[in-house]
């Protein structure tokens, strides 16, 4: 491990090995190799001949296709120093491998045709990896939000005391954020094309030359390379590079996860205030070096931290897209190199964070039922009211009745500290002809959260249950934390 230089968190402490892998040298310049092999391939397919004679041979491309993996690094990097140029580069230490093909590799491309190729490959793998998650973090949050349907907790509008729902309706809320985020996810994916080879400035003007003008079999490159890369099209148009818009799509879905998680964990911090719901705490674990009994929701702090760089990094693939002139710039490509991996890094870690977190929750349902019963009986007054009406009452009267006790009772607990008595006050007062007894059985928290159980059911069964069964292949997946 290196220590006298700077390392990223993102591979360090955040991201999978998995995810990692996929923004890899070896994965970067592997898929190079594919490449190369695809495009001569289908030269050759195609006829590509000088004097009658065919320019690229099948011994060629067996040779190319005996050295795709066995990159030798050091010859690249030491002639990348004397040519500054790193796709040069690799074609040359690639043609060291190769000789017999060394003279037509990379033969009518630019270097986009490897660098922008790439990443869209590599960016399709990172996106289907991150589809994955996303449905395994849903497959978890489905069985929480199952366990839970029935269990009645305190709801809240503006962090103040609302209408009772239930701890797994409250869940479904942060299921059908991240079920928007899969839906996103797999309309990008499905609309991820190649860049395919259209050279410099996108015209294609070097397959004029090479194929003698001959229309009919440049238009057959693109589609040829594209299912040779197990893709259905390429982009119809281009200047040099795709369009820098298509990043912008891919980290605006990256946002969208980011900003998903990051509601559900600062609910769940919230809650671990509260003493109701609690993250995964292991057993020798330090939630504070000063105060030893403290537990805090650090891997839910952990996931709205890097939520946050995931947001922010959006902005940088928009910028970029923005101000690239005419047919081509340079200044997105260190952009690109920092803001797309590292995205898709952070989602990576925070995904696996959720994974970990919906895990391993803990609800405590009996703190839940206190707080619940402390504040049911205002929220049972228009209840009250009902039945007060009912028995003779007058709803006008009643209501100014229930505004002056409910007044009196929250006093009583704000100002006075004491237990909530409005019941008790409720009881005493003539206008209502009911005992204390009457209205303590009043106070069943199931009769106040309205069809929160039935609509749990509902949206597992009419809406996740689909997804999770048309995408079983990928149930499964473990997280692994580091720290």
């Amino acid at each position: 491990m290196d220590t006298d230089r700077y390392i990223s968190p993102l591979s360090e402490r955040y991201a999978s090995r998995q995810m990692q892998y996929i923004f890899s040298q070896d994965m970067k310049f592997k898929t190079w190799r594919r490449l190369w092999i695809a495009l001569a391939e289908t030269e050759m397919e195609l006829g590509l001949s000088r004097d009658g004679r065919p320019v690229i041979t099948q011994e060629q491309i067996d040779e190319l296709k005996a050295h795709a993996e066995d990159i030798n690094y050091e010859v690249a990097r030491a002639r990348e120093k004397e040519v500054r140029h790193d796709v040069m580069s690799h074609v040359y230490a690639y043609g060291q491998q190769c000789p017999k093909a060394a003279g037509i590799i990379h033969l009518g491309a630019t270097s986009c045709y490897v660098g922008d190729n790439t990443d869209i490959i590599v960016m399709r793998a990172a996106l289907e990896l991150v589809k994955a998650k996303l449905v395994n973090v849903l497959a978890e949050l489905a069985s929480f939000a199952g366990t839970y349907k029935d269990l009645p907790t305190l709801a809240f509008t503006h962090f103040q005391p609302a209408q009772p729902t239930t701890v797994g309706k409250r869940a479904t809320l942060w299921m059908q954020e991240f079920m928007l985020d899969l839906e996103d996810v797999e309309y990008v994916l499905s609309g991820l094309k190649l860049l395919g080879s259209k050279g410099t400035t996108g015209t294609q003007a070097s397959f004029l030359e090479l194929f003698d003008g001959d229309q009919e079999k440049i238009d057959r490159i693109d589609p040829m390379i594209a299912e040779k890369m197990g893709f259905a099209q390429c982009y119809p148009v281009s200047g040099q590079t795709y369009s820098r818009k298509v990043d912008t799509r891919v980290a605006n879905v990256l946002a969208g996860i980011a900003a998903s998680a990051h509601k559900m964990s600062n609910d769940i911090r919230l809650l671990q205030h509260l003493k109701e719901v609690e993250e995964p705490f292991e057993k020798n674990q330090i939630g504070s070096s000063a105060m030893a009994y403290k537990r805090n929701p650090m891997r839910s702090e952990r996931i709205a931290s890097l939520a946050r760089y995931v947001m922010i990094d959006a902005l940088n693939p928009a910028i970029t897209s923005a101000v690239q002139w005419f047919e081509r710039t340079l200044d997105d490509s260190a952009n690109k190199r920092l803001s797309i991996p590292e995205g898709f890094l952070a989602v990576d870690g925070i995904l696996d964070l959720c994974l970990n977190v919906v895990d391993g929750l803990v609800v405590y349902p009996k703190v839940i039922e206190k707080h619940l019963m402390s504040e049911l009986p205002f929220m049972a007054t228009e209840n009250i009211m009902m039945d007060a009406v009912k028995l003779g009452g007058n709803r006008q009267e009643l209501h100014e009745k229930i505004r002056e006790l409910s007044m009196e009772a929250g006093k009583n607990v704000k100002a006075e500290g004491k237990e909530n008595n409005l019941l008790e006050l409720i009881a005493a007062d003539e206008a209502f002809p009911m005992s204390l007894e009457e209205l303590q059985k009043m106070m069943e928290p199931s009769r106040y959260v309205g069809r929160a159980k039935e609509q749990v059911e509902s949206f597992l069964e009419k809406v996740i249950a689909p997804v999770l069964a048309e995408n079983k292949e990928l149930l499964g997946v473990r997280a692994e934390i580091n720290v």
